[in-house]
């Protein structure tokens, strides 16, 4: 009779754990609707390239997606907690993933960011961010009260900040570099109580930006209007992108004749111009000009709508989870998504300068796809810790 309370309690319990519905619905319309936008902004692109297969980018980012929902599942249904034992690993392997760019790297548009396994382009920055948000829930659930001193806050950052230096120089990559840092700093932030560091870091960091344009824009009167270097001259084509219109800024440009274009409900789906050859692989980093173009101001608003409640949905979790590796699971995850949409949307809109980042579920690229379904998975699986009676 025992036996038969206990075998009851257990499967009552397995029942009450929770599945947050909303979360994966959010996600599947995110992909659907990406789906339509990279088929809509890259049909000319491919009819043109590829003898006519206007669905080119679009059936490889079908398979990627439907890859990345099979990842996603497997990771919601294994137990997350066996992930704190693989933390060192994960940041060993990033590291060695990264260094393998070197002679095994794939290069295209001038930037060797990409390694071919198996036939399949794999993009290591990707698994480096994964990783990173393993090892640092790890680290910083394992050391408590100690990561809000000083010498326990740089100890964090500084583990972290090899692999940025590394994505930077290996890969060229400055935008994941900078992503991989900011996600360290905003699960620090969720895990300290003393915000004044975070003044002072985000006040010295302005300030050195600032320092950094000066310099550029004093070296570029003296020789004549260039920089000196590739990213010097993209800082300078953000400050005045009318003078580098046929060059560095062409594209920003483009974005922002393709925004202001679409009005408030934009010109209907599949009816932009600036996709027709003015955007250079518009179904990439720029895809959200074409949204704006294609269902205009609305259409955008309700795009970020439903970011804003896919991070919603990852804090219910992160604040039920069962521990602070779990929370601190989620935590990254959410950290991760919406610095990529922030700063997507900002280099569209011009207000910083371009760089190559992605739009979340949005923009073509499987590695991304698949590793941000993976870390879906493992918000689901901090969810599936979670019991309703708990809620």
């Amino acid at each position: 009779m025992a036996t038969n309370r206990f075998a009851v309690r257990k499967a009552n319990e397995k029942k009450s754990r929770y599945l947050d519905i909303n979360l994966i619905l959010v996600v599947i319309f995110l992909l659907i609707f990406g789906l339509v936008m990279v088929y809509s902004s890259s049909s000319y692109d491919a009819f043109l390239t590829f003898d006519g297969d206007a669905s080119y980018y679009v059936r490889k980012q079908i398979w990627a997606t439907l890859a990345g929902l099979a990842v996603m599942i497997l990771v919601a249904l294994w137990p997350y907690q066996h992930l704190e034992k693989m933390a060192w690993f994960a940041y060993v392997a990033s590291i060695v993933i990264i260094f393998l760019i070197i002679p095994f790297g794939h290069e295209a548009n001038g930037a060797k960011r990409w390694i071919y396994i198996g036939g399949i382009s794999v993009q290591p920055a990707e698994i480096a961010k994964a990783a990173m948000i393993v090892f640092l829930a790890c680290i910083i659930s394992r050391m408590g009260r100690a990561v809000s001193t000083w010498r326990g806050f740089a100890m964090v950052l500084g583990m972290v900040a090899p692999i940025s230096v590394l994505l930077w120089a290996v890969t060229s990559n400055a935008s994941s570099a900078i992503i991989v840092m900011a996600i360290a700093v905003i699960m620090l932030f969720v895990s300290t109580p003393d915000y004044k560091r975070y003044i002072i870091g985000a006040v010295g960091v302005l300030l050195v930006a600032a320092v950094v344009v000066i310099i550029i824009v004093t070296n570029a009167s003296r020789s004549g209007g260039s920089a000196g270097g590739y990213r010097g001259d993209r800082i300078l084509a953000w400050l005045d992108p009318e003078a580098y219109a046929s060059g560095k800024a062409f594209q920003t440009l483009q974005a922002r004749y393709a925004i202001g274009s679409g009005g408030f409900f934009g010109k209907g789906l599949g009816e932009s111009m600036q996709k027709l050859g003015f955007i250079p692989e518009a179904q990439n980093d720029m895809i959200f000009s074409v949204i704006c173009e294609e269902l205009g101001l609305f259409g955008a608003l309700a795009l970020l709508f439903m970011f804003i409640f896919l991070l919603w949905r990852l804090k219910i979790i992160a604040d039920n989870a069962r521990d602070l590796f779990g929370a601190l699971l989620v935590v990254g995850v959410m950290g991760h998504i919406a610095i990529q949409v922030i700063l997507n949307i900002a280099v569209v809109t011009g207000t910083i300068p371009n760089t190559g980042i992605s739009l979340p579920f949005i923009s073509y690229g499987g590695s991304a796809t698949l590793f941000l379904l993976a870390e879906i998975g493992l918000a689901l699986s901090v969810a599936r810790g979670i019991h309703v009676r708990d809620l």
